[in-house]
């Protein structure tokens, strides 16, 4: 059983302990499905409703139904069981790039250490100490903890 940063509780909205969630994870409409179970801090909620706000994933808990039940959470990352998420073989998290093998026209180019973001939008593969923009990516095969990116001269 693994659990996946999902987002940020960062805010309430009303009285009625609807919360706010800042998340730009990739698979948030999944992960924020009602009867989904959720942790925030190390408290487990089961979801009862979800919709968008902007940048913002706004959800309401089952038993939550005033705002300081769950105001003393405010600020902690919320995580998701990544079983319940419900991945096909094509389909992949951030995270699973890591120690990925990356290849340029077939050519070794290194390993993935690490993902950054820029301007919280952003996203980069970290390949020998070098920034990659995620636009590169040309495929992913999870399969074979392999990554295809397009060939720019000068960036590996």
């Amino acid at each position: 059983m693994t659990n996946v940063k999902v987002g940020k509780y960062v805010k309430t909205h009303g009285i009625k302990g609807e919360i706010k969630i800042l998340s730009d994870f990739k698979y948030k409409e999944r992960a924020f499905q009602k009867d989904n179970h959720i942790l925030i801090g190390n408290k487990e909620f089961i979801i009862n409703s979800y919709r968008p706000q902007q940048e913002y994933s706004l959800i309401t808990l089952k038993g939550i139904e005033n705002i300081n039940d769950i105001l003393p959470l405010k600020g902690n990352y919320v995580y998701i069981n990544r079983d319940s998420l419900k991945l096909n073989a094509l389909e992949y998290l951030d995270s699973d790039l890591i120690n990925m093998k990356v290849f340029s026209n077939n050519e070794f180019k290194g390993l993935v250490s690490d993902i950054v973001k820029i301007n919280a939008k952003k996203k980069l593969l970290v390949v020998n100490s070098k920034y990659v923009p995620f636009e590169l990516i040309k495929k992913v095969s999870v399969h074979e903890k392999k990554i295809e990116i397009e060939e720019v001269i000068g960036l590996l």
